[in-house]
């Protein structure tokens, strides 16, 4: 019944000044208690000391059923109403495509935990803050798919995110191939602005389009793309073998990022470059990419009101009706 009290307003609040009645009601309840109960005189009260009722001790509780119908009584006299919010919501979206790198190097731990886990998570709450625009993901090691094409849906969006792992490709770190899926997913759109967000921590090594070619489509379909690299400076604890098992061998390695090849590509569409050596960065640089592409939205809201003020009269009157009964059934006293 009282789910939605955060939205109820009230039309004549002054009635809530009468329950400035309340104490005073009390207190000339609690001064005249005696003369509510019939008194019998006895030259011993010792015979009956330790004699108790559970209606006497329940009895008590009969102004409390009085005082709680008279708040849902006042409350129902100021009149409460629920607004109904409605929300006609006009946005200019962007379509935008999180390209995530997922070569074993992206384990190495001079983040916290690793690269992939603090990529993963800066990027989800990215996606919290575009809650009308529509995104996408797709990822890339030595080849490249699509994880999650374009959504408005970002609870999906983000279980796909969260899912990554490294290992589920081929090593290597095809940049130019990441990048062509993702374009290839929004240049058909009729998006206001179409952006890419390619993150990675390492050089072009695989793959059979190069970096270079996959920024000239870009540029040629109006694809903005920012480019991220992610790693800390000299040398870091990185994946450098793996087991029969699976898992991995980590030994120190020297942090090497192509960082002119992603200022280029950045240049040619129209983006930015960003290094992000450290988690604190990485939230910078996603938090300034959010200022750059705002949305445009035009929001036109409709309040109906609901009246609500039936529900505490109704109560009030319960409570009411469950105290004249018990007072003149249960706990009757002898006049």
């Amino acid at each position: 019944m009282f789910d939605s009290l955060q939205n109820i307003t009230f039309v004549n609040p002054e009635a809530f000044f009468l329950l400035l009645l309340l104490p005073i009601i009390g207190a000339w309840y609690f001064f005249r208690r005696d003369s509510h109960f019939a008194s019998l005189k006895m030259s011993s009260l010792e015979s009956i000391q330790n004699i108790s009722s559970w209606r006497g001790k329940f009895r008590v509780t009969l102004p409390i059923f009085r005082a709680i119908a008279f708040l849902m009584l006042v409350t129902a006299l100021a009149r409460p109403q629920e607004t109904l919010k409605e929300e006609d919501i006009k946005a200019e979206g962007i379509d935008i495509f999180l390209v995530m790198d997922l070569s074993s190097s992206m384990l190495a731990q001079d983040f916290k935990p690793d690269r992939l886990e603090v990529s993963k998570r800066v990027a989800g709450e990215f996606v919290d803050k575009r809650e009308f625009d529509r995104i996408g993901l797709s990822v890339f090691a030595g080849e490249a798919f699509t994880q999650c094409p374009l959504t408005t849906d970002h609870r999906i969006l983000k279980d796909f995110l969260s899912g990554l792992k490294c290992g589920i490709l081929d090593d290597g770190t095809a940049i130019g191939m990441g990048l062509a899926t993702a374009v290839n997913r929004v240049k058909d759109t009729e998006a206001k602005s179409k952006v890419v967000i390619l993150l990675t921590d390492g050089v072009n090594n695989a793959g059979y389009v190069k970096p270079i070619t996959a920024a000239e489509i870009a540029r040629e379909f109006d694809v903005k793309v920012y480019t991220i690299g992610v790693g800390s400076t000299g040398d870091a604890l990185t994946p450098v073998s793996r087991r029969r098992d699976g898992r991995y061998i980590f030994g120190l390695a020297r942090v090497e990022i192509d960082e002119g090849l992603l200022k280029q590509i950045a240049e040619m569409t129209g983006g930015k470059y960003f290094r992000a050596t450290s988690a604190e960065s990485l939230e910078r640089i996603y938090a300034e990419i959010d200022r750059l592409e705002k949305t445009e939205i035009d929001i036109t809201s409709i309040k109906r009101y609901s009246e609500e003020f039936h529900r505490f009269a109704l109560l009030g009157l319960i409570f009411l009706v469950i105290e004249i009964i018990l007072r003149y059934t249960v706990f009757r006293t002898i006049p």
